[in-house]
């Protein structure tokens, strides 16, 4: 049976393990790989975050910086939190469920998190900024602590990983170890392999395989395979079509014992984690 967890948040406590939770996402970017320029506006934004409440996200991440391939700038603090903050602001009036912000900025998280943000997902693990650990034990959010390779700009064009599982093990060891001396408890930590952020396809599918070993570390696991590029290398398949190749990693993972999966498709990805949630707690 997997494991089950309260992730401490600032407004309360969020079950993790009853059953498989979907973290919808709302990206506010004009250039993200797949859905960029749907939601770069506030009122297209926050009817977006809306009707993913309405298709059973349990919460959202607001993300506006792209980390798509061929990338070669980093977004400026005052751009991404232009484009992030009005949003969060609004959606923390009307939504019933937590809000996460997708940034490895100390300045972005610090206002997001003041305009109703309860969850930081940085894609750093607590690597880019030294001073995201500090505003995580002071503010009392929740973080997911995800592995990347290398800087944002460089991503996508590092060296093959020789033992992709056991660099990961031992890069989300590093962050979580990071987190706990800073202050942060444990009851707020959620730890993510991360799949696309400087690995091959071999390296994601490895991950996949070996996902319900992530336990090791007794913290609630959250996945990312929505639309990836591995998707679309085993399959042959632009991003548009990747969505039923999201779907059978999503159910993988769910019988690899994840408890937060997130994607773009949260309808679709509905289906699927209740149906699997059912067959993985039977009895009998």
């Amino acid at each position: 049976m997997r494991r089950q967890f309260n992730l401490r948040l600032p407004s309360g406590c969020l079950e993790l393990g009853k059953k498989t939770l979907i973290m919808g996402i709302l990206n506010v970017t004009p250039d993200s790989f797949f859905d960029g320029g749907n939601y770069d506006k506030i009122e297209l934004a926050f009817k977006r975050g809306m009707q993913l409440e309405d298709e059973g996200a349990d919460l959202i991440d607001v993300g506006g910086e792209s980390t798509r391939p061929a990338r070669t700038q980093v977004l400026s603090v005052e751009e991404e939190t232009n484009r992030v903050v009005p949003v969060i602001e609004c959606l923390a009036k009307r939504l019933t469920i937590p809000i996460s912000v997708d940034t490895y900025k100390f300045s972005v998280a610090r206002q997001a998190i003041d305009a109703g943000a309860e969850i930081i997902n940085d894609i750093s693990g607590l690597n880019f900024d030294s001073r995201m650990a500090g505003l995580v034990f002071r503010s009392g959010v929740a973080i997911v602590l995800m592995h990347s390779r290398g800087r944002p700009e460089k991503l996508h064009d590092l060296t093959p990983l020789k033992h992709p599982f056991k660099s990961v093990i031992q890069g989300l060891g590093r962050s979580v170890k990071k987190a706990l001396q800073a202050g942060i408890h444990r009851d707020q930590l959620i730890i993510d392999p991360g799949l696309g952020f400087g690995k091959e396809t071999r390296d994601n599918l490895i991950l996949l395989k070996k996902l319900h070993l992530m336990k090791s570390f007794h913290l609630p696991c959250l996945i990312g395979p929505s639309r990836k590029s591995y998707i679309g290398q085993v399959l042959n398949f632009p991003v548009k079509e990747r969505l039923i190749g999201t779907l059978a990693s999503i159910a993988v993972s769910v019988t690899k014992e994840v408890h937060v999966v997130r994607v773009h498709d949260v309808k679709e990805a509905k289906q699927v984690v209740k149906l699997c949630d059912a067959i993985f707690n039977v009895k009998g």
